[in-house]
């Protein structure tokens, strides 16, 4: 019988570890696939994060490093600089981002290092227990925030995209999510082109994906995946926020 799905070979064999109804295996997924159809995977150097997908390093059948915490960017620079020939990506969540590694973005976006960030944007701490992160919504519940976010005391979430949008640097930035077939497809057209780009030493790409954490929202994963739509989508439009490559035609 002919095999016509599976893991990609960009995926190790190890099991993984997320919750039911979480966003990172349909991004792990993509970025799987798209390492062996660029055929960039012999020269791939993977940046893995601290957060729920602190061993992307298991996962992702490429050469990994484990920088300290919110330092994703500041590695990548390194290693692009060094060796310009290695195509370099960093996963990281919306807490090792924008919460203690938001220089580390903004500078690496401001100088168009030629690096490609994934940005998983889950609007909540998961990993530690839920706690209110840079991105969870006005109003949303969280164990540090049992009552809602109240801006008067915690202020307003971060738009990382528009926040890097307001740059000269940036080449490439677009906001997706990962909570329809449909938004997969963008999701997996925007990776391509941030990597691509990176092929091309056209400069920084992120790609910003808002996604599922159904045990850090207390819901089920279909309720998750319409909260997505209903609701967060809705404060994190999706689009592109900025392309260059427009510039140059």
């Amino acid at each position: 019988m002919k095999k016509i799905f599976g893991r990609p070979d960009g995926l190790t064999d190890t099991l993984l570890r997320y919750c039911p109804g979480c966003g990172h295996g349909i991004v792990h997924r993509i970025i799987g696939d798209l390492l062996v159809t660029l055929n960039i995977r012999e020269r791939a150097v993977g940046i893995a994060p601290v957060g729920c997908s602190v061993f992307a390093d298991e996962y992702f059948n490429c050469d990994m490093i484990q920088p300290p915490h919110g330092r994703g960017p500041a590695v990548s620079t390194g290693i692009k600089r060094s060796r310009p020939d290695c195509i370099v990506f960093s996963y990281q969540g919306d807490g090792d981002l924008a919460a203690i590694g938001t220089a580390e973005i903004i500078h690496a976006g401001a100088r168009n290092e030629n690096i490609t960030i994934i940005f998983i944007n889950n609007a909540i701490f998961g990993m530690t227990g839920g706690q209110l992160a840079p991105t969870t919504l006005p109003g949303m519940k969280s164990t540090t925030s049992v009552q809602g976010r109240d801006i008067e005391k915690q202020g307003y979430p971060i738009k990382v995209c528009e926040l890097l949008s307001g740059l000269d640097g940036p080449y490439y930035l677009e906001r997706c999510a990962v909570d329809t077939p449909k938004n997969i497809i963008k999701t997996e057209k925007a990776i391509k082109t941030a990597f691509k780009n990176q092929i091309d030493n056209k400069g920084f790409s992120m790609v910003e994906i808002l996604s599922m954490c159904p045990t850090g929202w207390g819901k089920t994963p279909i309720q998750a995946k319409k909260w997505i739509t209903d609701v967060m989508a809705q404060y994190y439009p999706l689009g592109v926020f900025c392309d260059r490559s427009k510039e140059e035609k």
